[in-house]
């Protein structure tokens, strides 16, 4: 897969994509992760990327110039004509797991960080065709929710994470959270691990996992446990 990010802060991505996962997924070539830089597109002397709103109002807004320049550019150098470009913003559709597998299954994906108040529109209008929101709250730009997407849809790549079981019973992925795990020590502060866990029966096993996951899911996101029980009529 190729990952393309377009940002006015390249740096932020310096670290994330140097540890764990990523990192070795990238050195074993399952995905590749470029990031362009939005003033190296900017046409003036100061090499500017932001300019007042029109019709006043508080914050600055990403230009449309540097931003179509840089677009165009990643779409002809790497030949991604027929890839959507997804801005990252506010009022995009909400992210979750499935979305997360849809994407994981492209080849190739552009991912627009918006910052500051916000991009002027003409270019949003021309040049996106996907907005996403990783959440009901602002930041101060889109290059978390980038780093997000790219690591919840890297995981997801065939290789990259050796046992993919880990990947496929990970939470929201059957519609639940995840039910509780547990590892040595047996006992930990007077407290020992379920007995159904030590029994060697997987279908008890199984079957407590699953109760302990509705169970979760009924008292954390009620939303998602009457939509898992909608979904099994």
């Amino acid at each position: 897969m190729q990952i393309h990010v377009i940002t006015a802060f390249p740096k932020m991505f310096d670290g994330f994509l140097d540890e764990s996962i990523l990192k070795r997924a990238i050195q074993n070539d399952y995905v590749s992760i470029t990031l362009h830089y939005i003033r190296d597109y900017a046409t003036d002397k100061h090499q500017q990327i932001d300019d007042y709103p029109y019709g006043g109002g508080p914050g600055m807004i990403l230009k449309a110039e540097p931003i179509y320049k840089c677009i165009e550019d990643v779409r002809q150098t790497y030949n991604l004509q027929n890839v959507k470009v997804t801005l990252m913003t506010p009022a995009g559709d909400p992210y979750d797991q499935k979305k997360a597998v849809e994407l994981s299954l492209r080849d190739s994906l552009i991912l627009l960080c918006g910052h500051y108040k916000g991009i002027d529109q003409r270019v949003i209008d021309e040049c996106v065709e996907e907005e996403i929101s990783i959440g009901d709250y602002v930041l101060t730009g889109g290059e978390l929710p980038a780093m997000a997407i790219i690591d919840s849809v890297v995981r997801l790549l065939p290789g990259v994470i050796g046992d993919i079981d880990s990947a496929v019973t990970d939470s929201f992925q059957t519609g639940l959270l995840d039910h509780p795990h547990y590892t040595r020590p047996l006992e930990f502060h007077g407290v020992t691990v379920p007995d159904v866990l030590m029994s060697g029966n997987h279908a008890n096993i199984e079957k407590w996992r699953t109760e302990k996951a509705l169970e979760t899911t009924k008292a954390r996101r009620f939303d998602l446990y009457k939509k898992y029980l909608e979904n099994e009529k």
